[in-house]
């Protein structure tokens, strides 16, 4: 894991910084708690770990199924 020490407005580039991945921002910062930016792609999802915890739980959606075939029938 790395840990990096930024100030608020200050980012951090993920990826190649020529095409990065994604960045994130510092937005604010008051008291003990830190406001992200984060700005990824929409196909790369981004979760708060409670929330992927719960995905993670819950039994997969089934979305169809597969009936076998009938026979043909001829004339």
């Amino acid at each position: 894991m790395l840990v990096v020490t930024r100030r608020e407005g200050e980012e951090v580039v993920i990826g190649d910084p020529r095409n990065p991945i994604g960045i994130v921002r510092i937005a604010s910062i008051r008291g003990d708690r830190v406001r992200l930016a984060l700005d990824f792609p929409k196909n790369i999802e981004v979760n708060r770990r409670e929330v992927a915890n719960q995905i993670l739980e819950e039994p997969p959606t089934v979305v169809a199924t597969i009936k076998p075939a009938q026979p043909a029938t001829g004339s």
